[in-house]
């Protein structure tokens, strides 16, 4: 997951009541001296047309520059924060765009709380032992880690499942041991004041409440539900049920809605076709057999994810229900177990680095300039075939 570190210790109370893991990166050694003729080339590379398209009047911004100097706006950042992970020539370009567009870092903000934080934190709303062992956020942490690794800066992961947890959290992010937080796997319930926390906030899926004037990533939920409903329908199966997530997360509202569309358009209306789960593989083998004992003559069930795919894999292996002869499977999320399972999983492939990649940039965007207006973005899910279905 990378090395480990830690930056300035919350108070003392708070630090006896919660646990935080710091996933950090470790600066590489110094960079080398540039020559005068990859300068000369670096200093070439600067875009007319990109000095072209800046608004009249406007003050440039970070990802102006990162825009002119043909770079991501990670590897501007890291440049502007003196990182030794960035090529000699890469570093000039990005230097000279500075210095053509009169570009200046507004660290204000960042200076009213401590201007060496260093450091974004990882909310989920979930417990711990959930965390630790569903597979979908060792692989969103291992993508988190990995794009803040590139900008020098630490992961702190906080937890959080009951109102104790949300006042805490919430204390610890108004402290100024972080620059900024992405929220993950949030669910209705004690929410937080966003905007009070007085630090960038980006989202991880649509807010369901309280999410206005916040950024955030989100997958196409619906539209990946109903492509996978549609095949299924298409194949020749004529009684497809769903294990839907939980009633109080995006995720699962949506999910359920593409299935609930594409049944419609199909003209079929049958809610006894529809079981719930919690996204764990447990639950989704009781979700199997609930509807099993309610519809016994299914042929096709579209789960809300991965792991309650392979619960569902697992109830139909212990009934005798060959997959995908008798029944066919097919889930969401595409983690790596899905190539594993026996037959392996078709599923819809939830573009997981893209978003953590997309969050990340605008995390950064929001810390160099705290009074942007937020970003909303949907990133699209394939239909990934397998042998399940």
């Amino acid at each position: 997951m990378g090395w480990c570190g830690r930056t300035a210790e919350p108070p003392p109370r708070v630090a006896e009541e919660m646990s935080v893991t710091r996933i950090a990166s470790v600066a590489a050694s110094a960079t080398p001296p540039l020559s005068a003729a990859s300068a000369a080339s670096a200093t070439s590379a600067v875009s007319a047309v990109a000095l072209a398209s800046l608004a009249p009047g406007a003050p440039p911004t970070l990802a102006d520059v990162a825009r002119l100097a043909g770079v991501s706006a990670a590897t501007a950042s890291r440049v502007l924060g003196g990182s030794a992970h960035v090529q000699p020539n890469t570093r000039v370009k990005v230097e000279q765009a500075i210095a053509r567009l009169g570009y200046v870092r507004n660290r204000a903000p960042r200076a009213v709380r401590s201007q060496q934080a260093g450091s974004i934190a990882l909310v989920v709303g979930e417990e711990n032992v959930k965390v630790f062992a569903d597979p979908f956020f060792a692989r969103i942490l291992l993508s988190f880690g990995r794009e803040l690794a590139e900008v020098d800066l630490q992961l702190v992961l906080l937890t959080l499942h009951t109102p104790r947890d949300y006042r805490m959290v919430a204390r610890y992010l108004r402290s100024g041991h972080v620059d900024g937080a992405f929220f993950v796997s949030m669910h209705l319930g004690p929410g937080f004041d966003l905007a009070g926390l007085g630090i960038p906030v980006v989202l991880c899926g649509r807010p369901l409440s309280g999410g206005d004037g916040v950024s955030y990533v989100d997958a196409d939920n619906v539209e990946g539900a109903k492509k996978a409903v549609n095949y299924l329908l298409g194949s020749g199966r004529t009684s497809v049920a769903t294990i839907a997530g939980p009633p109080d997360m995006a995720p699962g509202i949506d999910r359920l809605l593409g299935y609930r569309k594409a049944m419609t358009a199909a003209g079929i209306h049958d809610p006894g076709m529809i079981a719930y789960g919690d996204y764990t593989r447990r639950a989704g083998e009781h979700a199997l057999r609930r509807l099993i004992d309610h519809r016994p003559r299914l042929d096709a069930v579209f789960v809300a994810s991965d792991l309650m795919a392979v619960g569902a894999l697992d109830a139909l292996d212990r009934l005798g229900r060959r997959v995908p002869e008798d029944v066919a499977v097919l889930g969401f999320d595409d983690l790596p177990l899905s190539q594993y399972t026996k037959p392996r999983l078709s599923t819809v492939r939830q573009p997981v680095d893209a978003m953590a990649a997309q969050m990340v940039k605008e995390m950064l965007a929001l810390v160099d300039d705290p009074g942007r207006g937020p970003t909303r973005m949907v990133l699209e899910t394939e239909l990934v075939l397998r042998d399940s279905a």
